[in-house]
């Protein structure tokens, strides 16, 4: 049986020692619980938090307890069998992924946790999406077998037919329901009991009546395993079995390497799963040692920075918070050491800061260090205007880290203090409030004058503007939330023909260009070649040089600046394919800002000509529902221009998962709780964008 290690016992740990990992999931699949638990076992906290109650350590932001959900990534440290364990627990709303993005950036491993009754739900899949686009290796934990419902081998083939892994299932449970006590471990064959009232278990023989089907799941796992690992293949060729040992070294290989995953299970809530699931962290996540070293850039070309604390320091910034006592940057360190006191650099601002206090994170309170080296996530205070993305290293060996990618608001409000005195205050709170959520964005309106706060979701916003009553004590009036629109070409135009001619004394301006534009689909092109980003193309057919090379570059750069406001509201253009067919130059009067002038105009004209359509993003919305409320909750969705791809029946509810105009979601939590006498949930996941209807006019 694993024993509990008291953190302040081992001050430091060897770097393959420390696992850097977050807690992923849906809402309401038990992340916050497994956090607490974790915490509990390993003797960081000595009182056992609960999220129904407001006492948990994770969740100590006053919204979160208030709303019962994680707003905010929260770090906390613990240790387990002499290894350090950095914890971040992340938010499993939609509207919050963008903290699940910066910090799946710096973690080296993961616990994805489903629901043992829901199984993969549409956020598990989106933040195991993200996993996957960093390479996280992560191990799975089937929570809630207490439950009614509760279904290990549902929830299983749940994982492999949607995230479209292996599931390696180690475990299998003891009792089901109300009746789970425990579960067998198939690699030693061992019963672990969870009595009532205790925290820990009894490592018992396994019980009569699960024996045979003990062995049929350890067959199934060596199996499942040799298929995947070479070493695995060949003893289980040679004895039609896997060893202990030899299926431990497989599973940690198929972890780390992403080809399989790890699935246990237990009961959070009462205590049930959770010293193995620490067993596991340190059996098969990577350990600092175990991962690539990291990669940054140096005058553009490609350095690496080992894990290894006398390397040059080398740290990113990915949260960043205001509190009372000063801003407070949390980061994780990659390479070499920092002290309290030395001078950093800011390589993408090119700026000098120096380190105050170094700090280890225990979300809401911290406790001081003096050194901070390759492997940790600390928080720092005295940086001025480090922001989350920022690289930190050593000034005399500069080199900057990819930063994690914001993701575009969806939904903006407008917002302003009702008191003219506040207007200040407010234009200072919204910029502490950027600073510290980067995927927020404030800007003014040039038509209206209004102050536009943008987000990723409504509730994002609420979050958002709640902070700055609370924290700022302001009286601030909010707009109805706006959506985000963009405009696209149905039909484009050829030959468009445009002159820039201006003369006014002195060197004169002078570009000819023709412009055809057409639908990236009707090219096939998707955006992403050469010469093209993500919603636009560019190329140039011009033979004969008769629009030199460093022109066509100034027209390209004028057809983007072009692409910022479309010819139906205003909103932003994509979807486009520019070609330049044809042009001309004048020996002294042509230069490259006639040329980008030219650009931006005959674009505009083109789009002007073009057939175009407004688009709006969309999003896939899951409603849970009782079976009663089935038929007044499709009718609202089809009022609000939805589409219902599936319906799905579980145990006395429906599960109507369909597409919806985001514009159209607003209010939608309240509505369906009346419709369903509060019984009702639904859950969003952003899908991109459509063709609105023409009666939509959007407001700017």
């Amino acid at each position: 049986m694993a024993v509990r290690t008291e953190l302040h016992r081992r001050p430091t740990n060897p770097l393959n020692h420390v696992r850097n990992l977050g807690i992923l999931a849906h809402v309401d699949a038990g992340k916050t619980t497994v956090t607490e638990r974790i915490l509990y076992l390993t003797g960081a906290v000595h009182k056992r938090g609960e999220v129904h109650d407001g006492t948990t350590v994770t969740d100590f932001d006053p919204q979160e307890r208030d709303r019962g959900i994680t707003i905010f990534a929260a770090a906390v440290s613990c240790a387990w069998n002499g290894h350090r364990i950095n914890l971040i627990d992340t938010p499993g709303h939609v509207d919050f992924s963008d903290e699940v993005e910066r910090s799946l950036r710096v973690l080296d491993g993961a616990i994805a946790v489903f629901d043992a009754v829901a199984g993969v739900e549409p956020q598990s899949e989106s933040v195991w999406r993200q996993a996957d686009r960093h390479g996280v290796p992560r191990i799975a934990f089937v929570n809630k077998l207490d439950r009614a419902g509760a279904d290990l081998d549902a929830a299983v083939a749940s994982i492999r037919d949607r995230l479209h892994t292996v599931p390696l299932v180690v475990q299998l449970p003891i009792g089901a329901e109300d009746g789970f006590t425990g579960v067998v471990d198939l690699l030693r064959m061992r019963a672990l009991v969870w009595a009532d009232g205790h925290d820990t278990f009894e490592e018992e023989e396994v019980p009569d009546g699960l024996r045979d089907e003990a062995r049929r799941r350890r067959r199934l796992l060596d199996e499942a395993v040799a298929e995947l690992h070479p070493a695995a293949l060949e003893e289980f060729c040679a004895r039609s079995t896997v060893s202990g040992p030899t299926l431990t070294a497989a599973l940690r290989d198929l972890t780390r390497s992403g080809e399989g995953v790890v699935v246990l299970c237990g009961s959070a809530y009462r205590n049930r799963g959770i010293e193995p699931l620490l067993d596991a962290v340190v059996a098969y996540l990577p350990s600092p040692l175990d991962v690539p070293p990291v990669r940054g850039t140096l005058d553009d070309a490609v350095q690496e920075r080992p894990a290894d604390p006398a390397a040059p320091f080398a740290a990113l910034v990915f949260k960043v918070n205001s509190t009372a006592t000063g801003r407070l940057t949390c980061l994780r360190v990659y390479s070499g050491t920092i002290r309290k006191g030395d001078t950093v650099l800011d390589a993408g601002a090119r700026r000098h800061e120096r380190i105050g206090r170094i700090l280890r994170v225990q979300a809401g309170r911290h406790s001081d260090v003096d050194t901070a080296v390759a492997g940790d996530i600390v928080a720092v205070i005295g940086l001025k205007s480090a922001r989350a993305g920022a690289t930190l290293c050593t000034p005399a060996a500069p080199l900057v880290l990819e930063p994690p990618a914001p993701a575009d608001p969806v939904v903006s409000v407008a917002v302003e203090a009702r008191r003219s005195t506040d207007t200040e205050r407010l234009v200072t709170a919204l910029a502490r409030l950027v600073e510290e959520d980067p995927s927020l964005t404030v800007r003014t309106d040039p038509e209206t004058g209004q102050t536009v706060l943008s987000g990723m979701g409504e509730l994002h916003l609420e979050v958002a503007v709640e902070k700055i009553r609370r924290a700022h004590e302001l009286d601030i009036g909010v707009g109805r939330p706006q959506v985000a629109y963009r405009e696209t070409v149905a039909r484009g135009v050829s030959g468009l023909v445009y002159r820039h001619v201006k003369q006014d004394g002195g060197a004169g301006q002078f570009a000819h260009v023709v412009l055809d534009t057409e639908p990236l689909e009707a090219t096939g092109d998707t955006g992403t070649g050469s010469g093209g980003d993500a919603g636009f193309v560019f190329r140039s057919t011009v033979v004969g040089g008769r629009v030199p090379q460093e022109y066509v570059r100034a027209v390209e750069a004028g057809c983007r600046d072009a692409l910022a406001e479309g010819p139906l509201g205003g909103h932003p253009v994509t979807g486009v394919r520019v070609t330049l067919t044809d042009g001309a130059t004048h020996s002294k009067d042509s230069s490259e800002m006639a040329f980008r002038a030219a650009g931006r105009f005959a674009l505009r004209e083109a789009l002007r000509a073009s057939a175009m359509v407004l688009l709006e993003p969309v999003a896939e919305v899951t409603v849970t529902v009782p079976d009663d409320a089935v038929g007044g909750v499709l009718g609202d969705l089809a009022a609000r221009r939805g589409r219902v791809s599936g319906s799905t029946a579980r145990a006395g509810t429906a599960v109507i998962t369909a597409t919806v105009p985001l514009a159209e979601l607003f209010g939608y939590a309240t509505r369906l709780r009346s419709r369903t006498r509060g019984r009702g949930t639904f859950t969003t996941r952003p899908t991109g964008y459509a063709p609105a209807p023409d009666p939509v006019s959007p407001a700017r």
